[in-house]
């Protein structure tokens, strides 16, 4: 171990005084005519700006004395027994030189690493008629000849022996060497630090890799470790016994040293351990800010011009940076990431986004199977995260912690996550410590802030739901990784039309892809997505949403987005067919109509369209019936309501907040955007619940 010599405060030298610049006179300036072969590279760019290259403008030359005490190293090494800072050419120090050190060998060390005339601590290996073999460790053993022994040894039992000869071929002779007074040395294999994108060229090579460990799991064989540093990753497999765990005292985000050998398994390059340091005080501060320093600038995101022109966006190019930043940053250090998503076209085409933009860079950074370990994708049935949601997150997590040694995962929401409605699921999140990500169109409660990292929502900067949060999901993902930009960016048009943006940018996403993609393309790939996430629940359903999106076979994409369509429009026909006589129209004082349904009693239960969808497709009906017209669609069932507008200017999440104040006992709760949302409430109080909401929708103006 080395440390930065006070003496000279690790410059290696000491200024004795300072003359004139002989070149410049003093000035500082470069002269009028200079020799340009006898100008170094380097000095060019100083003299071309006017300074004079040998004293670089200061017009003084130093002279310099070589640093007697680190002998102009800048560098004091340690002594070997009580770790004192040492001048140079000391071995110990002056209070440790009467204490004989006695070296034991490190795992990773052979011959090359031994001194003759020190003393080692080894075990009898075997007795042989020539003499007595030792091992200094599981891979160097030397010989005590028989001349030499003078007492009987038994095979396992410890001794200390004096090197006296290394022969060229790496044979070495030991001579028993009894201390009484002596301080244990352990003996580290000295090697460069190798960097983990190097590793390639060092198969079946001893190396030194250090960085932090981001995983441990225990197979049935070895321990793998998974060590990140600032270039990459390495996978550590380390030994003791089939299925015990190998330096238990290493857990994760500690900084460690390890020595072994680079070999190849399973079509990929791994690191045999011989040896695993954990690290402490300067020497890991040090490596850690090394690593964090270099993911840090590797994570910073490409810097891209957002597929249409649009100032919201622009806006919020700051915050989507610093989200793409953290989700960059997670993949270089091996941290699961899990997006939670809300289970619409729109939500789908967010996370799907991010989902392509991201797995490419997982897989680079870990083994064959690290997409499956380190990205997760889940629909949320709800518009904001639920407790139930939370939970299973949590759960999940804390099984792949206990299982196979991940770090707890940062978590991002889409198409959710920034109302009050989350709050309950944020505080179970801060419990155990985790990062939580948003992007979202919902209408904003500040109270989330305080407990996300980041937050990217179109009304923080004047914008309104209509940027939808698979545009927003489109553009981030294009941050995280450029690369996908052909492949995804067809999604934001799928979700501005499933979502029913009336932005400015929705007709500018459109006309992107209009040639391979139309507008009615559009729609059925949205309702195809709606329809399939009905029956997958919560399950992400990765392999048949890739096919709906077309990110396999387009003869196979266009089959099943046909097939889908048509179930979806066949089930919705039916739905309103049975719904549709029991609306019931009433005009508002304001001028609006509202036109309400009871989706409980007069629709179709658990089959698609949900009531939610039923809503919005008779809404759809009322307004192509009544063009032009202020239009309110309410649906309910026993405990809950789900509203539909056109033309009214409602603020959804601030009547259920008036609604809950109003009314107690029942249980108010719910929100969305300003004009389409859902209401909660306890079955006992619908009817006051309902009429309170009606008057509501009566007052707004159109």
């Amino acid at each position: 171990m080395s440390i930065e010599c006070p003496t000279c405060l690790g410059k290696g030298y000491h200024i004795k005084d300072e003359q004139t610049c002989e070149q410049c006179d003093g000035t500082g300036k470069a002269a009028k005519s200079v020799n340009l072969m006898s100008v170094q590279e380097k000095d060019i760019k100083a003299m071309l700006s006017g300074f004079c290259p040998k004293c670089k403008g200061s017009g003084k030359i130093q002279v310099r004395e070589k640093c007697k005490d680190c002998a102009g190293t800048g560098k004091l090494s340690s002594c070997q027994v009580c770790g004192k800072p040492l001048k140079a050419g000391y071995d110990l120090c002056a209070d440790c030189r009467d204490m004989r050190p006695v070296f034991k060998l490190g795992p990773a060390c052979d011959v090359s690493d031994l001194d003759i005339g020190k003393t080692y601590l080894g075990k009898v290996a075997n007795l042989a008629d020539f003499g007595v073999f030792v091992n200094l460790n599981d891979q160097t053993k030397g010989l005590i000849h028989s001349s030499n022994v003078r007492k009987p040894y038994v095979p396992g039992e410890e001794v200390m022996v004096k090197i006296n000869t290394i022969k060229p071929n790496g044979n070495f002779d030991l001579i028993p060497h009894k201390v009484t007074e002596f301080k244990l040395i352990e003996v580290e294999k000295k090697l460069p630090r190798t960097n983990a994108s190097d590793i390639n060229k060092f198969v079946n090579k001893l190396v030194s890799v250090s960085g932090e460990v981001v995983q441990i799991k225990q197979t049935s064989g070895p321990t793998i470790f998974t060590v990140t540093e600032e270039t990459g990753t390495v996978s550590c497999a380390a030994f003791v016994e089939a299925g015990m765990r190998a330096y238990p005292d290493v857990t994760l985000e500690d900084i460690v040293r390890v020595t072994g050998e680079i070999t190849m398994r399973n079509n990929g390059l791994q690191l045999e351990v011989l040896d695993m340091k954990k690290l402490a005080g300067d020497d890991a501060a040090e490596i850690k800010t090394i690593i964090e320093n270099a993911i840090d600038e590797r994570a910073k995101p490409a810097h891209v011009e957002f597929l249409v022109e649009s100032e919201v966006l622009e806006k919020l190019r700051p915050q989507m940076e610093k989200v793409a930043h953290r989700i960059r940053r997670a993949i270089l250090k091996s941290q699961p990431i899990v997006v939670r998503h809300h289970a619409d076209a729109d939500g789908i085409c967010a996370g799907v986004a991010v989902e392509r933009a991201c797995l490419p860079l997982i897989k680079k950074q870990g083994d064959t199977d690290a997409e499956y370990h380190f990205f997760g994708r889940s629909p949320s049935k709800a518009p904001f995260y639920e407790l139930e949601d939370i939970n299973k997150d949590l759960v999940m997590a804390l099984e792949d912690n206990e299982r196979f040694g991940q770090t707890m995962p940062l978590i991002l929401l889409m198409d959710n996550g920034s109302t009050e409605e989350d709050m309950d699921a944020y505080k179970y999140a801060k419990v155990y410590g985790l990062d939580l990500l948003v992007v979202d169109h919902h209408h904003p409660d500040e109270i989330v802030d305080q407990y996300v990292k980041g937050h990217v929502n179109p009304y923080h900067v004047g914008g309104d739901f209509g940027i939808t949060a698979g545009m927003l999901g489109t553009e981030l993902a294009r941050m995280i990784n450029p690369d996908v930009e052909n492949e995804v960016k067809h999604l934001a048009a799928v979700a501005a039309v499933g979502d029913r943006s009336e932005a400015p940018e929705r007709a500018k996403y459109l006309a992107l892809v209009q040639e391979k993609y139309p507008e009615n393309e559009l729609k059925k790939i949205a309702l195809a997505l709606d329809y399939e996430q009905f029956w997958l629940r919560y399950n992400d359903g990765r392999g048949i949403v890739n096919d709906i999106l077309n990110f396999n076979s387009e003869a196979r994409h266009k089959a099943l987005v046909e097939l889908l369509y048509e179930q979806a429009n066949m089930m919705i026909t039916n739905q309103l067919e049975t719904s549709m006589p029991h609306v019931k129209t009433a005009e508002l004082p304001s001028g609006a109509l509202l036109h309400v349904i009871d989706v409980e009693n007069f629709a179709h239960k658990f089959t698609f369209p949900a009531p939610g969808k039923t809503t919005g497709e008779i809404h759809d009906l009322m307004c192509k019936k009544y063009e032009g017209k202020p239009i309110v669609t309410l649906g309910f069932g026993p405990d809950f309501a789900v509203l539909r507008s056109r033309g009214v200017q409602m603020n959804i999440p601030r009547m259920v907040r008036e609604l809950r104040e109003e009314i107690k006992g029942g249980g108010v709760s719910g929100g969305g955007h300003l004009v389409v949302g859902s209401i909660k409430f306890v079955e006992g109080m619908r009817k006051d619940v309902l009429d309170a909401l009606t008057h509501k929708i009566g007052q707004a103006p159109v």
